[in-house]
């Protein structure tokens, strides 16, 4: 399943049912559902529409601090509170923004908790939320500069 979701966009989970049947395989959707669930799979938007994508791996070899800062392309504001730190971001994007804040292991960073259009962001001890936000300003700095600016 997870090479169907590398090779093809899949925006539904009966297009993968269906891709998986040309290949012999007889699924449910609901198996289909457990295994996306299990892969880690979320729905990102591309410029052809929603489709699902597995997260990165972390041992893959990927610049952490690159995907880092091409996901904090995605926030639209930053707010701090107490020990934590909340990111706004369009629809359907904070999911991708909280995975590569996660794969980046910061160390003031204990998780994320991505939804929709929001990712909560909480400080490890003895960090405060307005701390974390210090460590990622750069990056948000970064990808709210704009060529003319």
């Amino acid at each position: 399943m997870a090479q169907l979701l590398e090779r093809h966009d899949v925006t539904s989970q009966q297009q993968l049912v269906d891709l998986l049947a040309e290949r012999g395989q007889s699924v449910t959707q609901a198996t289909v559902s457990r295994d996306l669930d299990r892969l880690g799979a979320v729905r990102v938007r591309r410029p052809g529409g929603m489709t699902y994508a597995l997260p990165v791996d972390a041992e893959s070899g990927v610049d952490q601090a690159a995907r880092l800062r091409a996901a904090m392309a995605l926030v639209r504001n930053m707010e701090t509170a107490a020990n934590l730190v909340i990111l706004k971001t369009a629809p359907a994007n904070a999911m991708p923004l909280a995975s590569a804040l996660d794969l980046a292991s910061l160390d003031r960073v204990a998780g994320t908790v991505g939804g929709d259009d929001t990712v909560v962001i909480v400080a490890r001890e003895p960090w405060s939320g307005h701390q974390v936000a210090e460590q990622l300003a750069p990056y948000v700095d970064a990808a709210m500069t704009g060529p003319d600016d």
